[in-house]
């Protein structure tokens, strides 16, 4: 039995253009002292994995081997989607490779971690509950009434129920409940645990990926057998359905650094600010603000983007209309 570091890296960081691009998504950009989201995540499980499984899109798989030899990890498994098929498929292609026992830590790529001693603690309590037969989600104390993750009802290490992206009054009444956790899109489970009940919850999910699975070349999945499998998120598919659920509730520092936002108050954080500044990012010109406050200015060599911090969300709007209208601004 070996426990598997299993990476998902398909997004494209739609939140965070013209940063992130498709050629190039945010996970692979050095915004965190020269170093990627996708490098630190690797580094970080290190000590509790003994391998690495990249799931990642056609599109960047080669900036994910790039990282991966960068950081001596030599002895990784690869396995490429021909499309995007949402996370329960995903992870079901990272279960048929590995054998039935072995431990399957599931991180996204994009996740900004700090608190190495707490985030091992918690990791170390997963893979023993994923040896005793759970499916185990990872929760967070959360810090404030967010809005832009889903919750978890939890008592100890019961799941009572899963919560979606609730309202700013549902999320203050949430945090004055003191029995929810955010939802942080980690898990940790056998890889034969995980086949079993994606097979009794999400039947054709499980059909479609394993007929696609065995028609991958050399790791590389096939385009038309991956197109017939539902698009259908892990919590969607199987979290919210089994009787095999634990959440670990976890206080080590988490984000999923999905907006600018996230970035803007890591940004104040490391340069020692409270509150009511200002950020540039990208831009090789000095840029001075006046009069205003929470501004986001993010300049790229063919778009600029200005943004009041607390509209973050609203940029994958933006996202959506240049799909459109001009997707050369996207690649």
């Amino acid at each position: 039995m070996k426990v598997i570091n299993v990476i998902l890296s398909g997004g494209v960081g739609s939140r965070l253009w013209p940063l992130s691009r498709k050629s190039k998504p945010k996970q692979y950009l050095p915004l965190f002292d020269g170093k990627s989201l996708f490098g630190l995540t690797v580094n970080r499980n290190k000590k509790v994995c003994d391998q690495v499984l990249v799931v990642g899109g056609k599109d960047n798989f080669q900036l994910s081997r790039e990282h991966l030899q960068e950081s001596s990890n030599k002895q990784y498994i690869e396995i490429v989607e021909a499309c995007p098929r949402n996370t329960a498929a995903a992870i079901a292609f990272a279960a048929f490779s590995l054998d039935k026992e072995d431990i399957l830590l599931v991180t996204p790529s994009d996740h900004l971690i700090e608190g190495q001693d707490l985030y091992e603690e918690a990791l170390e309590k997963a893979v023993q509950l994923a040896k005793d037969g759970y499916l185990v989600t990872f929760g967070l104390v959360p810090t404030k009434p967010e809005t832009g993750f889903g919750y978890i009802e939890y008592r100890d290490n019961e799941v009572i129920s899963f919560r979606e992206k609730p309202t700013q009054e549902r999320a203050q009444e949430f945090i004055r409940q003191g029995n929810f956790l955010w939802n942080s899109g980690m898990f940790c489970f056998s890889a034969g645990v995980y086949l079993t009940e994606l097979n009794k919850y999400a039947p054709e999910v499980f059909q479609k990926a394993s007929e696609a699975y065995d028609k991958a070349v050399e790791g590389f999945l096939p385009l038309e057998e991956s197109l017939e499998i539902p698009s259908i998120s892990i919590d969607y598919a199987v979290m919210e359905k089994s009787e095999k659920i634990k959440v670990v509730p976890s206080s080590f520092s988490w984000s999923d650094m999905g907006s600018f936002e996230a970035l803007y108050e890591y940004n104040l954080e490391k340069e020692g600010k409270k509150s009511h500044s200002n950020l540039a990012l990208g831009c090789k010109k000095h840029v001075e603000f006046i009069g205003v406050e929470d501004i986001i200015f993010v300049e790229t060599d063919d778009a600029i983007l200005v943004l009041n911090k607390n509209n973050a969300q609203d940029v994958k709007q933006v996202y959506e209309r240049l799909e459109k209208e001009k997707p050369d601004l996207l690649k």
